[in-house]
């Protein structure tokens, strides 16, 4: 298996795991005076997820397959 698709993996069960913030549940503290603790790691969470599958498709998305589904179809059984 390639490095890139390795990293991705272990990011995406590192982000799944991450996902439920149960440490943030019984919080009432506030981020920038009005917005609660557990919305605001969300915000994060929500960026870090989009960055996340920017880097997947840029560095670990598999190139060869779109040129193989580029490729004219010589198939003429249909």
């Amino acid at each position: 298996m390639k490095r890139p698709v390795l990293i991705s993996i272990t990011a995406f069960v590192a982000l799944f795991m991450l996902h439920h913030d149960f440490w943030n549940w019984g919080s009432t503290a506030l981020v920038f005076g009005f917005m609660p603790v557990g919305l605001a790691y969300h915000v994060g969470y929500s960026i870090a997820a989009g960055l996340l599958w920017y880097l997947v498709c840029r560095f670990a998305w598999p190139h060869s397959l779109e040129k193989w589904a580029d490729e004219p179809n010589t198939d003429t059984d249909h």
